[in-house]
């Protein structure tokens, strides 16, 4: 719930060439190519200067979530960004989410008709050492209609998400909710092989107003066990849709997105 922003010093970069660089990020938009049913699989590339890093679509207490606009876009009705697994790590006694070193972020873009995309758009986002910096990155690039020839970067990104249910063996999920003192408790039960070492998970409510606490989680045979704390960002009463919880597993051999429970 508690965003730690150690420093209000934000500074923008303007990506419209091949690359651009601060000196703690450099970033590239990698045109990609146009798949099969007319969408175009792009990428930002993002490589981080040693000792920084940033953050996952949910980057926990200690994090900065990362933002997109991408409104200025042309022939673009819509993109879509997969996220590579990302790691746990420790900050200020907080849990946080993210990635170090360097991340690549596809980006799936369904075209509103036929010939070139123009992608503009800003992402907002948290980089952080010892201290946090929020940055801005401005977007521009051209995604030709004519380049089919996938770039083996950005499918080696698309390969390191998590498995989906049915891909890790996952064969029932039940959540049961229940009163607490600020506003719900949700227990999650998995029935789904160990995906190896100390499980972790990730619950997102599947509403940005509904912030969910830093899961307990156990391991009782096939069955994960996962609970959390949900309360409303302005204390209001909470209204949860089952099938929108997001529950992902990071485990020491691969992790697992679990999109709705029972």
């Amino acid at each position: 719930m508690i965003r730690r922003i150690l420093t209000t010093l934000a500074s923008v970069l303007a990506l419209s060439g091949p690359a651009l660089a601060s000196d703690m990020l450099t970033a590239q938009l990698r045109p990609g190519w146009r798949l099969p049913n007319g969408d175009h699989m792009a990428a930002l590339h993002l490589k981080l200067a040693p000792g920084w890093k940033t953050y996952w679509r949910a980057p926990g207490d200690a994090g900065v979530p990362p933002e997109f606009d991408w409104s200025g876009s042309g022939n673009a009705a819509s993109v879509t960004i997969s996220w590579p697994t990302p790691r746990v790590f420790e900050l200020s006694g907080m849990r946080s989410i993210g990635y170090v070193q360097e991340v690549v972020l596809p980006l799936r873009v369904t075209p509103r008709g036929n010939g070139d995309i123009r992608l503009k758009g800003e992402m907002m986002l948290g980089l952080c050492k010892d201290i946090c910096m929020p940055e801005t990155l401005r977007i521009t690039a051209d995604l030709p209609a004519d380049n089919t020839a996938p770039d083996p970067v950005i499918a080696a990104a698309l390969a390191s998400v998590p498995f989906t249910e049915a891909e890790a063996g996952v064969r029932n999920v039940t959540c049961d909710i229940a009163p607490a003192a600020q506003g719900l408790r949700l227990t999650a039960r998995i029935d789904m092989p160990k995906s190896g070492g100390h499980e972790e998970t990730v619950i997102e409510a599947g509403n940005a107003a509904i912030w969910a606490s830093e899961p307990e989680t156990t391991r009782q045979g096939r069955t994960l066990v996962t609970s959390a704390d949900l309360v409303h960002l302005d204390g209001g009463a909470i209204a949860l849709d089952r099938s929108q919880v997001r529950i992902t597993v990071l485990g020491k051999k691969y992790a697992v997105d679990i999109q709705g429970c029972d």
